[in-house]
């Protein structure tokens, strides 16, 4: 194949972006003083520092360590809240009210109340503070069965569309605050740089700067500004920068494995996203799984207190990740006083956290953590809960939005989803085929076509994104439905075939394929990214055999090896993980009635697209860069394909 004009296309991105993927590394392994400090939009605020004082004073050591703690939802009721004074609670991925899935909103909301009453109930005589929510709003309020579901952040990089990802922020937004949490644990800024990690479709791009941008914009949509008047005003909920730092580049792509890099590329690489989202007003931060230079980022006291609170100027609080602290050597999830001596402010213990609060008590009395340390946490907390005005807008039920069914699955949110699916498709190659006249017959094939959860991918009403059917997401619409949808309208037929076989030969057909749901380590690939897809290359093979014009539609968490796909193809999409508004497909891949394009593939890859399966890492600026299709790559109508 004849891959020049590729390699040509990518000498000219390389020459624009610069060090977007390629910093100097440096031999010392001292630390240095690269972090500028970071201006935010809380920086004119009058009362708050007293009003924690007034707070702080009249608190006692168990209410402090009770502050400092998140518990999740199935392993604490709001009579431990009330007891034990726990500052906050999450429901992690697969975690609803009552254990039922298909719990009602109202379900959500009055739970929400539970807690937030227990945690405002001074009968005792201690202090009312209350509680805060947090859920993994990643893709929409992806937990939660009927909700939007956005494309995942690998196809939002795609489509360069920095305005529209504030509308989403604002939407996703929405749709936490109508079950009555207030927290999302989101965005996620990691700047993947390998794509053999399985959280590598949770990162926009393998560009600092494109992270960066989206970053910003995502908080501005979830917490509102205080420039546009809105900050934690109606539907707005508090944003997490995750996962400081460096979750992106672990070698070999290893999830919670080691970033070996030195300090001034782990500032401007792995940096970039969580500086700009700071600079936006994102109020916490996730500490990371992985460890930089062999030492676990949960104890690593360095970069989480000199680094992001010291230097960067972050007054926020530092989250734990899931018992994060126990991978550090000598804790356990009960034990673990090396993680908030470092920095960690919130430590996130699901189940163990009764354990874990006796032993922080008793670690407390003993010295092994200091009081100045303890109340630092404590003030930190304090601090984003007032700012949210969590003091003031009194029990989640009687928040705006909270309860209203109409805001989950919104038409107007999915109608987002929809333009953001449209704009994240990237066409790879067209040999003349694409646009489709809609009044064809077309034969819709393969085992993604009509199937939500390979359309939606992990974080998807379950942790891994498994266990799902269609029926899991009622109000969404498969890629074969939007396809039948289209057609039929314009007077043509669509009929779906998993398998590609036919009995009248299609005008055309589309065959969408792909990788089934993964979150997290369970994603991680051991060598290559080779795609083995036997079966819908055998569908593609068949169909060219038969002289059927055939369109592949790949749905991926990242950049794969599917050459083979793609030869067999006379036009090949990377549709990446679409999320609930499959429509958006076909809007692109069919001109209206008339013969005309409504929409125009705008796409660009934000990953580089490798050649050979072994071909990893690969990122933009590499001294040798010769991809399948290079970063930005990405072709539309009026394009001529390159020759292959």
């Amino acid at each position: 194949m004849n891959l020049q004009p590729l390699k040509a296309f990518g000498s000219v991105l390389i020459a624009i972006l610069g060090v977007a993927g390629c910093v100097a590394v440096e031999t010392t392994t001292e630390p240095q003083d690269y972090w500028a400090p970071i201006s935010t939009p809380f920086t004119d605020e009058e009362g708050v520092e007293e009003r924690i004082d007034g707070i702080v004073v009249r608190m006692s050591i168990e209410e402090k360590v009770g502050q400092i703690i998140m518990a999740e939802i199935q392993s604490i009721t709001p009579a431990e809240v009330r007891q034990y004074h726990i500052g906050a609670i999450l429901n992690g991925g697969g975690s609803y009210p009552s254990t039922e899935r298909y719990s009602p909103l109202q379900a959500w909301v009055d739970i929400a109340d539970a807690f937030y009453d227990a945690s405002m109930d001074n009968t005792d005589g201690k202090v009312a503070i209350p509680i805060i929510w947090g859920t993994d709003a990643v893709h929409g309020h992806n937990n939660v069965v009927g909700a939007t579901l956005f494309p995942h952040n690998v196809g939002l990089g795609a489509m360069r569309n920095r305005a529209l990802m504030r509308e989403i922020g604002a939407a996703t937004a929405r749709e936490v605050a109508a079950t009555g949490i207030n927290w999302t644990f989101a965005p996620t800024v990691a700047v993947a740089r390998d794509d053999r990690w399985g959280r590598t479709y949770e990162s926009y791009s393998e560009a600092p700067e494109i992270v960066a941008q989206y970053a910003k914009e995502m908080v501005i949509g979830l917490q509102g500004h205080p420039a546009l008047g809105n900050v934690f005003s109606a539907g707005k909920v508090v944003a997490t920068a995750k996962h400081f730092i460096g979750d992106g580049g672990t070698t070999l792509g290893d999830d919670q494995g080691d970033t070996q890099i030195d300090e001034r590329s782990l500032k401007e690489i792995h940096g970039a996203g969580h500086i700009a989202a700071i600079e936006a007003g994102a109020q916490t931060v996730m500490a990371t799984f992985n460890s930089w230079n062999g030492v676990k980022t949960h104890g690593n006291k360095y970069l989480l207190t000199e680094v992001l609170k010291n230097q960067l100027g972050f007054d926020g609080f530092v989250v734990g990740d899931w018992d994060g602290h126990e991978q550090i050597p000598g804790c356990t999830s009960s034990k673990c006083a090396q993680t908030i001596n470092a920095g960690v402010d919130m430590v996130m213990v699901p189940t163990d956290w009764k354990e874990f609060y006796n032993n922080t008590i008793r670690q407390v009395r003993k010295g092994d953590i200091s009081t100045e340390r303890l109340n630092d946490a404590v003030r930190r907390i304090l601090r984003v809960k007032i700012r949210a005005g969590l003091f003031e807008k009194g029990r989640p039920s009687t928040q705006p939005f909270a309860g209203q069914t109409d805001i989950i699955g919104n038409p107007q949110h999915r109608a987002l989803a929809r333009q953001a699916v449209r704009e994240s498709l990237v066409l790879l190659k067209n040999a003349g085929l694409l646009p489709l006249d809609p009044g064809q017959k077309i034969l819709v094939a393969g085992a993604a076509a009509n199937n939500m959860p390979m359309q939606a991918g992990g974080w998807s009403v379950t942790w891994q994104g498994g266990d799902t059917s269609n029926a899991d997401f009622p109000g969404a619409t498969t890629i074969f439905a939007g396809i039948q949808a289209k057609v039929s309208t314009a007077g043509g037929q669509a009929d779906l075939s998993v398998s590609g076989k036919f009995e009248t030969r299609p005008d055309a057909a589309i065959v969408v394929f792909g990788e089934t749901p993964y979150a997290e380590f369970e994603g991680d690939l051991e060598e290559g990214v080779d795609f083995e897809s036997e079966n819908a290359l055998k569908i593609l093979r068949a169909l060219k055999g038969a002289g059927v014009p055939t369109i592949a539609v790949f749905l991926s968490g990242r950049p794969r090896w599917v050459t083979p796909e793609i030869d067999a193809a006379d036009a090949f999409v990377a549709a990446w993980l679409p999320g609930s508004e499959g429509a958006g497909v076909a809007d692109v891949l069919f001109t209206d009635e008339s013969g005309a394009i409504q929409h125009n593939f705008v796409g660009k890859l934000s990953f580089t697209w490798p050649a050979s399966p072994d071909q990893q890492p690969i990122n933009i600026g590499d001294a040798q860069y010769e991809p399948l299709f290079p970063f930005g790559f990405g072709l539309n109508y009026q394009d001529d394909a390159p020759e292959r």
